[in-house]
């Protein structure tokens, strides 16, 4: 058994050009150079309705729903960036880990998220770079039994903070958010380990 460990990508934007998706991407890039085989997920190309219990009660989960529940269960992590929408978590990431949390026969209980190891992080061009929101988010986490680390960033003036080739302009934060894909993936591979 490989102990290479398996890190999913994504950010809680569903916007084409959002500044989440290029911060996540960086922490990808520590991730994979600590050693992590990575997977890039864009939340936009699942069609998740909003849960609603009544139909998932009558048809099941969606095939959106199904195919990320999948994508969550066969990696060991989860780096996310996050945005923050009016001081809390976006809808699209609140529903996508609402689907993925509901049970399914044959799976123990929130199998998509225990002992999975998370790196958060957001941007904003807001003054506070979606600190308030990632407060929720990692409460999310905590609760549904992952393994969320400590260090997180939050990157304020998005709008001003990436250079055209997607990194970010201030050298500090650059490494800052690759090391949190670096820790992930280190963490999870010390989990995978016999």
């Amino acid at each position: 058994m490989s102990t290479k460990p398996k890190l999913l990508v994504f950010a809680g934007s569903l916007r084409k050009n959002s500044f989440n998706k290029k911060l996540v991407k960086i922490a990808e890039a520590g991730a994979k150079e600590a050693g992590a085989d990575t997977t890039f997920i864009d939340l936009a190309d699942f069609d998740l309705p909003i849960f609603n219990q009544d139909h998932e009660d009558a048809d099941g989960l969606p095939p959106g729903a199904r195919k990320l529940k999948d994508l969550m269960l066969s990696h060991d992590g989860f780096l996310i960036s996050a945005p923050e929408y009016n001081s809390s978590i976006t809808a699209a990431l609140k529903n996508a880990i609402d689907w993925a949390s509901r049970p399914v026969q044959g799976e123990g209980n929130l199998a998509c998220f225990k002992g999975k190891v998370v790196g958060l992080m957001s941007a904003s061009p807001g003054a506070l770079g979606g600190l308030r929101g990632l407060v929720h988010v990692r409460a999310i986490f905590n609760n549904i039994f992952s393994l969320v680390i400590p260090e997180q960033i939050a990157v304020s003036k998005a709008n001003e903070a990436f250079n055209d080739s997607g990194s970010l302009k201030d050298e500090k934060q650059q490494q800052a958010v690759m090391d949190i894909g670096r820790n992930v993936a280190k963490i999870a591979a010390k989990l995978k380990a016999p």
